[in-house]
């Protein structure tokens, strides 16, 4: 634009307008004073008031209108007993470098007082010289609150001892502490960003379920304890974190803006495992109490072994098989050749029931060299066996090729040993829906095997006795 149009559209304006751009401009600078959550004033060299925001007339109650034009806060905003040293101060920072941060107390219109802090700078001309000043204050009981939740969110995130993480409304972690990078087996980089599935091998339909719970309706009233499978280099490791959710809302919006969920958790694996397996204990003690009376009521000692096998049924196992070394016990001397076993007696197959007594024939188990339950008996120790992950196919054959039920993936086989020989063995055997075996699992078999050994070599030796006595000829 030439000189000429740009003066004759001043001409137009009048004399007395100002240009468009400057009145814009300073509707603009007003906007953004009026719009600031923190208190503002502004004074000129001589330390009249030139700019007074909407947040200062809300702490003091002075209006834009009382406040500008007045020299300094003498009379109106300070006591006079404090004026001289407020002023001071305040007029010191047009002469210092950077910003001076001060505390002291202002009076409200209505003759209260606030304690303030204040962060006051010189503001310069073009000629580089003090031209005046800003001063932003608010009350000092809001910036300690500020400043407590700056100091909350840095420790939690640095050096809580318990898992922090937020997550954003994508369900992908934002920011991760260095507890919480550990127990995920990651860097504190290297999680921003992904997908928890591909940090989580179990449990993350669970948690992603939680935390999308908790951006929908808000923090549960109390912690859930969740089990996954964290992804290691050294393979999956099962954890169980009790866990807390806090849904995070912008304070910025009108309307509450959900910007993610804060995740804090704690590991409690051991804690929980200890739990369980007491639990379990207790539990399969009170079986062996209960499978004991239950037998002491037997006649038969045969019948009396049964029932020791479908009492250790109960939450330990879906199927049992009980077989017995054909022709008789063998010594610790006799393990080392072939051995053959005869099926004795057998859970149904197909759904659980009561052992069911094997024909009578006596035909022995075709089971291949190597069998779990051969193993067992030349061994005299447990042997478990596990179709691991295979597919669902090959684990049929699998079992079948072992004269298992097809449906087995797990099984232990334990040995009835009783008076230093080896009378049988007795196999549990566990579908998909349990885990595999453990060496906890084998202690109870054992004590299991060891009942049912005495139950089986007292129906032996009566059967003997029985035997002896029918042939004794009578007096």
């Amino acid at each position: 634009m030439s000189a000429s149009r740009r003066s004759g559209a001043t001409d137009e304006l009048g004399p007395d307008e100002p240009e468009q751009p400057e009145r814009e401009g300073a509707d603009l600078l007003a906007a953004l004073l009026d719009g600031m959550d923190a208190a503002l004033c502004a004074f000129d060299a001589d330390g009249v008031v030139t700019h007074w925001n909407r947040e200062a007339e809300r702490i003091l109650g002075w209006t834009a209108a009382e406040a500008v034009g007045r020299r300094g806060f003498a009379g109106w905003a300070v006591r006079s007993a404090d004026a001289e040293e407020i002023e001071r101060r305040l007029l010191a920072a047009m002469r210092a470098p950077g910003r001076q941060v001060h505390e002291f107390a202002l009076l409200t219109k209505d003759g209260g007082r606030v304690l303030v802090r204040t962060q006051s700078a010189a503001v310069r001309g073009s000629d580089g010289n003090p031209a005046g000043l800003y001063c932003a204050f608010s009350e000092v009981h809001t910036q300690i609150d500020l400043e407590r939740s700056i100091a909350l969110s840095e420790a939690l995130f640095e050096d809580a001892s318990w898992g922090v993480v937020l997550v954003d409304a994508d369900l992908r972690p934002a920011v991760v502490n260095a507890h919480a990078a550990r127990a995920l087996g990651t860097g504190r980089t290297a999680v921003l960003g992904r997908p928890l599935g591909e940090l989580l091998a179990q449990g993350v339909e669970e948690l992603e379920s939680a935390l999308t719970h908790v951006l929908a309706e808000g923090a549960p009233p109390a912690p859930a304890e969740i089990w996954v499978s964290v992804r290691t280099p050294d393979g999956d490791r099962r954890r169980c974190w009790s866990s807390g959710f806090l849904r995070l809302a912008s304070p910025l919006a009108e309307e509450p803006v959900p910007l993610g969920v804060g995740w804090l958790f704690q590991d409690v694996t051991e804690a929980r495992q200890t739990e369980q397996e007491a639990a379990l204990l207790r539990f399969r003690t009170n079986q062996l109490h209960r499978a004991a009376r239950a037998a002491a009521e037997c006649e038969d000692p045969a019948e009396a072994a049964v029932v020791h096998l479908d009492f250790a049924l109960a939450g330990f196992a879906d199927h049992a098989l009980m077989d017995r070394v054909a022709g008789g016990a063998l010594g610790d001397a006799d393990a080392a050749g072939p051995v053959r076993l005869v099926r004795l007696t057998a859970t149904p197959a197909g759904a659980p029931g009561p052992s069911l007594a094997a024909d009578a024939a006596g035909l022995p188990v075709r089971y291949a060299e190597g069998h779990p339950a051969v193993q067992c008996a030349q061994r005299a120790g447990s042997v478990r066996a596990s179709a691991g992950a295979m597919a669902v196919e090959r684990t049929r054959e699998w079992a079948k090729a072992r004269q298992w039920p097809p449906e087995t993936v797990h099984a232990l086989c334990a040995v009835l040993r009783s008076r230093g020989r080896t009378l049988g063995v007795v196999t549990f055997l566990r579908t998909s829906g349990r885990s595999a075996f453990e060496r906890l699992d084998a202690t109870y078999a054992e004590d299991v095997a060891a009942r049912i050994a005495a139950a089986l070599d007292l129906a032996d030796a009566a059967s003997r006795s029985g035997a002896v006595g029918e042939e004794r000829p009578r007096a």
